[in-house]
């Protein structure tokens, strides 16, 4: 299959990225207004983009309507500020939920439950069981694309907060300890197996075709993208009990 990204619409071009991309981070991002009302969001188009001063991006596409640009970014380019939170297990219905779209003067920390810690730098709080957490400072706002409503957002970190229990000699993190949720498509992954290369033959012929296994009740081919509650923007909508 070769597909002309001249005649995709956005939609389509973002299932085959989203799609085509796998596994990614996820960075819960933290933010607030200039009236002061915290905000959540998961981003999975973040990545590390520099190490001196250590630079984080992060990624924004609008509200599921396609126009109307996503409270976090409205946050950022406000304030200059953003925190990016690692999500675990535990912590993933409560990330999948922050994707839904919540009244502008909500406190998303208060409607999903979720408690706050003081930053030390920046004005948006952390999330306080998130094992590692990210301050940072906007660097640069990059607009993409020719509708102006898509946005790359780079964020020097200016704090690193690290669970005193995954912290461990000479700056290493201690992974295998963290039971990481990342995105696939519009699903979510379990970082819960750990290689280096080269792997035995017998064990790579052994997975040849072999399917991802499902942690939910979910049929093989169930997917969230074929469901009205999905759009091509990362968001959701209604908010939970509207």
């Amino acid at each position: 299959m070769i597909i002309d990204a001249a005649e995709l619409d956005a939609t389509h071009a973002y299932k085959l990225l989203i799609g085509s991309i796998i596994p990614r981070a996820v960075a819960w991002v933290s933010t607030v207004s200039d009236e002061g009302v915290a905000n959540l969001a998961p981003i999975s188009f973040f990545t590390a983009v520099g190490r001196k001063p250590p630079m984080v991006s992060i990624s924004l596409q609008p509200k599921a309507d396609g126009v109307t640009l996503k409270d976090t970014f409205l946050n950022i380019r406000d304030t200059g500020e953003f925190v990016t939170n690692l999500a675990t297990l535990p912590q993933a219905d409560a990330l999948h939920h922050s994707a839904f779209e919540f009244d502008r003067d909500v406190d998303e920390f208060t409607a999903l439950g979720l408690a706050k810690e003081p930053s030390e730098v920046v004005r948006p709080p952390r999330i306080k069981e998130a094992p590692i957490s990210f301050e940072c400072v906007v660097d640069r706002i990059i607009p993409v694309g020719d509708d102006g409503v898509d946005h790359v957002v780079w964020g020097r970190v200016v704090r690193f907060h690290v669970r005193d229990d995954l912290y461990l000699e000479r700056g290493r993190i201690d992974t295998a300890a963290l039971p990481a949720v990342g995105r696939l498509a519009g699903e979510y992954t379990l970082v819960d197996n750990v290689f280096t290369t080269p792997l035995d033959q017998e064990l790579l012929a052994a997975r040849q075709g072999r399917r991802m296994a499902r942690l939910d009740a979910k049929t093989a081919d169930w997917s969230p993208l074929d469901t009205k509650e999905w759009s091509p923007s990362g968001a959701t909508t209604p908010a939970p009990g509207k």
